[in-house]
């Protein structure tokens, strides 16, 4: 055989894997939730098949700052203004803006950065996923005045997550390797008995019972964010942080939300708990961990299974939740007082 015909044969054996690569990932549902686009797993075996509920998009519409009954200051888990929609629909008036904005609101200044931006309200809600309310205390220590004024949309900020619909497929979108290395991955989790962690942000542990509570094919695996572990508990040091800016900012009433980790709510539960017992008692607002590990085993994908936020369902159980908690506070939305 000549030099000329192996190397020819090895450029058509060559093509021939990187078409059939290519064709195995056309056929690959594209990535719909975080975990599984941020760890190269597959849809396919991580993805939820239960249909999310809908809410009427007439709740989805924010107030103005300067109309609103109570403010939101949220991370992404309250992005998609489905856990506020509870609170529209019992007649409250609610606006939302995001963290992620301003850096951090926690500043000397921030009850004029409230002022100015011409809230007239009874209520702030500050909610923080767990793994990131550390940081936020931490940062606020050393921030003298808030960057940006106050801005919150009168949409969402992101659209609520959906099922591939009939068009998901081909995926156009996806490289020749997406396909083999997803399904690669996903074998790996599904037949490893120890945690794998993926793309170093993704890890996959075993979750005894797992089908009582997701509907994912891969029911007895669950991928959370590597941050959720990493980033460590909230420790007494992240409570008195948050007290002490409550003393020092008393204009109008604070009420604080943590939202456990996913990790912690199936895997962990006393991930944090010096923390928790400690924010129990300084009652500084509804307790969202208690909530959380009574819900998981009721509500079917409470989370989601390929992602670290709470699903559709999850945010409006949630919903109900604080609605019970602003009501504590607020018995009576003020545009409908007397």
């Amino acid at each position: 055989m000549t030099l000329a015909k192996i190397w020819l044969r090895i450029f058509v054996t060559g093509y021939v894997l990187v078409f059939v690569m290519w064709l195995v990932s056309l056929t690959t549902l594209p990535p719909y939730g975080d975990l599984t686009r941020i760890g190269h797993l597959a849809e396919e075996d991580f993805g939820w098949t239960k249909p999310a509920p809908t809410v009427d998009k007439s709740l989805l519409k924010a107030s103005p700052v300067g109309e609103a009954d109570v403010l939101v200051i949220g991370d992404s888990f309250s992005m998609t203004l489905y856990w506020q929609a509870s609170l529209v629909k019992s007649g409250y008036r609610v606006a939302t803006t995001y963290w992620g904005q301003y850096g951090t609101v926690m500043c000397k200044d921030f009850d004029q950065w409230i002022q100015r931006s011409g809230f007239k309200g009874k209520l702030i809600i500050f909610q923080s996923v767990e793994r990131l309310l550390d940081e936020r205390t931490v940062t606020g220590q050393t921030c003298d005045k808030v960057v940006k004024p106050l801005e919150a949309r009168l949409e969402p900020f992101v659209a609520p997550a959906k099922l591939p619909g009939p068009d998901a497929l081909p995926n156009w979108t996806a490289r020749f390797d997406t396909g083999p290395e997803s399904y690669y991955n996903s074998w790996r989790a599904m037949r490893s008995p120890k945690e794998l962690e993926f793309n170093k942000n993704t890890r996959v542990r075993a979750l005894p019972n797992g089908c009582s509570y997701f509907s994912h094919k891969a029911c007895e695996k669950l991928p959370i964010f590597s941050d959720d572990v990493r980033n460590g508990p909230l420790t007494m040091g992240t409570l008195e942080r948050i007290k002490a800016f409550k003393q020092s900012h008393t204009a109008i009433p604070q009420m604080w939300i943590v939202i456990p980790n996913k990790n912690t709510t199936y895997l962990q539960p006393d991930f944090s708990k010096d923390f928790e017992a400690g924010f129990r008692e300084a009652r500084l607002g509804p307790d969202v961990y208690a909530f959380a590990r009574e819900a998981y085993p009721k509500v079917m994908d409470f989370y989601f299974p390929n992602d670290t936020h709470l699903s559709m369902h999850g945010q409006l159980a949630l919903g109900e939740f604080m609605l019970a908690a602003v009501r504590d506070v607020l018995p009576v939305p003020p545009a409908k007082s007397p």
